[in-house]
């Protein structure tokens, strides 16, 4: 079989006709987004019909690897699925680290195009050259890992297998898409997958990675592998996982609790040794060959939420299922987060959506119908699994809550909109900008929303005090710029969040950005493998490039500058814990850090790119 090489290949699919069709994509224009949520994009902004319901059968679902989806590389195993997310009505993108992204690859496909939706519940089937849309009605209702097995079993060995689960197929909003109980998990792209009717998608491909210059690549390959080995943090992400920080979040005031009326609840110690002491078996990587191995197998070996051995209970999950609730019940935190895998949810909104009923029946918001036999209270771990499941399956409070809180706080009235935190309808993550003021700029104008994923450089610059290698390119020595400041972090959110894109772009794991690789170590891999000559700060602009151009797809879908603040709450002293009181923990003036964001953008006072900067890009 040919060996297959980056950048050549687009596949499209209609569900609605059955038709398929690959087509070739021109290098020149790849160039400018480089590859995964950077081609993705572009391609949505362009054929997506402005203000479409990402639910409507016309609606893009797309898969897209990068130039660097390859085992060989360092953090290679992912894939991005992108579109219009139901959750927030912007630009989405979820990552998922997989061997299905160098499966498709190894097919011949760069990036998959899914439109249409089908008349029965339905399955794509990508096999090599082979393209096939076939009759799933016999997985419907199964969890994910259930569909995936029989669909496995149907089809033969070999192929990467992905997922929704009942909560995709009932489109919640927050609804995710799962390959093997890693999930791809914000922004509800299970739901849109779930609006055409397509239940899994199964991937098997046996041709090799060509690259332009082989001998190039290998030596870059060594390189980066050489570094990853020697990095000190490379073997804590193995021995503790993500899990490994939360002692340090929880101290340092990044650890929101309790809904986010605090940073901290001092509880975190005691969550990280009941997760080691009882529930944590092996660490593993996400897709073969990872050499971190960041993943964790756990289990509840005994007792009420007993639970089998799977991929999960990583720090974002468990932080969700119990700081979020003011508990401590790591085994309940395992069974929640396990039960998101099997009907397919994402574990950070679920644990926020409940920690808001949680708020809302304590200020007596709730009807006392929707919560009859619930004891909705704080730190109560055995009520997490039963709303896990009347989520999914949108049942009794479970239909308030599988809105996400934007949508429940809107339903329940005035009220209950103070206990809402989110932006632009994303639930925030187990990260608290009252640490480090940076990540509220961050989370603010991140074009997806709340997430945890683009932000995480500026925690790391902020508290962590790490530059990725960036002074050379415009950003200041962290350790000169202290947490709690507010002035001058608009251009170093900037440059930081397109340094962040990247790896998006890439489809690589951004963990690797902690472990020794910088940006020249990018350059020299991705110029071997598409013959491309390209330079850091060619990479640079392209992140630029791909962040400007998310932002004005959401601007054309209704989203304004009012989209890009926080809530109240995560910008108030908190109300109780370690920095209770603390006034230098509280966002002062986040207009005027946004303002100045905007300056150093290029973007006018209402947060519109001007059409000097579209031009200097290349957008206009």
């Amino acid at each position: 079989m040919a060996a297959k090489s980056y950048g050549a290949v687009r596949l499209d699919v209609d569900l609605g006709d059955g038709s398929t069709g690959r087509k070739t994509l021109d290098g020149a224009s790849l160039r400018p987004q480089i590859g995964g949520v950077g081609t993705a994009c572009s391609i949505l902004y362009d054929e997506q019909a402005p203000g479409l319901d990402p639910l409507a059968p016309e609606a893009l679902l797309i898969i897209a690897t990068g130039p660097l989806t390859d085992p060989a590389v360092p953090g290679g195993g992912s894939l991005e699925i992108c579109g219009k997310s139901p959750q927030t009505g912007a630009w989405s993108e979820s990552r998922l680290g997989t061997d299905a992204g160098i499966a498709l690859r190894k097919a011949g496909v760069d990036i998959a195009v899914i439109r249409g939706r089908a008349a029965r519940p339905s399955a794509l089937v990508i096999d090599d050259d082979r393209i096939e849309i076939i009759d799933a009605a016999m997985l419907k209702g199964m969890t994910t890992s259930r569909r995936e097995a029989v669909l496995a079993s149907k089809l033969g060995e070999g192929f990467e297998i992905l997922s929704i689960g009942e909560a995709g197929e009932r489109l919640v909003p927050f609804a995710a898409v799962m390959c093997g109980h890693r999930a791809a998990g914000r922004c509800g792209m299970g739901a849109v997958m779930g609006s055409k009717n397509l239940l899994a998608l199964a991937i098997r491909g046996r041709g090799s990675l060509a690259k332009a210059s082989p001998g190039r690549w290998a030596s870059a390959i060594r390189k980066a592998q050489a570094k990853v080995r020697a990095h000190p943090t490379s073997p804590e992400f193995t021995r503790h996982g993500t899990m490994g920080g939360m002692p340090y979040s929880d101290a340092s005031g990044d650890f929101p609790s309790r809904n986010w009326l605090s940073n901290s609840s001092g509880k975190g110690q005691s969550i990280f040794d009941s997760y080691y002491g009882r529930n944590f078996r092996k660490a593993v990587g996400c897709y073969r060959g990872c050499p971190v191995r960041c993943g964790r197998k756990v289990l509840v070996p005994d007792g009420p939420f007993e639970t089998p051995l799977h991929d999960g209970g990583e720090y974002e999950s468990v932080s969700a299922f119990t700081a979020f609730v003011d508990g401590t019940d790591v085994d309940a935190a395992i069974r929640a987060s396990y039960l998101c895998n099997e009907y397919g949810l994402d574990t950070i909104s679920c644990g926020a959506v409940i920690a808001f009923a949680m708020e809302c029946r304590e200020k007596g918001l709730l009807d006392e119908s929707l919560i009859e036999g619930l004891d909705l209270f704080w730190g109560n771990g055995s009520v997490l699994p039963r709303l896990v499941e009347a989520i999914a399956r949108r049942e009794g409070l479970g239909e308030l809550l599988s809105l996400g809180v934007r949508a429940a706080a809107q339903r329940l009235g005035p009220d209950a909109l103070e206990a809402a935190v989110h932006v632009k309808g994303l639930e925030g993550p187990a990260h608290d900008p009252r640490s480090g003021k940076l990540l509220a700029l961050t989370y603010g104008t991140n074009n997806r929303g709340m997430c945890h994923i683009h932000p995480i450089e500026a925690k790391a610059f902020d508290c962590d005090k790490q530059s990725f290698g960036l002074t050379a390119y415009g950003l200041p020595d962290p350790e000169t710029v202290h947490p709690w400041d507010e002035e001058g972090k608009g251009a170093i959110a900037a440059r930081l969040q397109d340094y962040g894109t990247l790896f998006e772009m890439f489809a690589t794991c951004k963990f690797y950005g902690y472990c020794g690789l910088e940006l020249d170590d990018f350059a020299e891999m991705i110029g071997a493998a598409t013959g491309w000559d390209v330079t850091a700060s060619e990479l640079l602009l392209a992140g630029e490039r791909v962040n400007t151009l998310q932002r004005l797809f959401n601007l054309r879908e209704g989203l304004t500058a009012d989209d890009d603040r926080l809530p109240d709450r995560v910008r108030q002293v908190p109300s109780f814990g370690r920095y209770s009181g603390e006034e230098r923990c509280a966002i002062a003036d986040y207009e005027r850090m946004l303002a100045d964001y905007y300056e150093a953008r290029g973007w006018d006072a209402k947060g519109v790119p001007t059409e000097a900067t579209r031009r200097r890009l290349g957008l206009d």
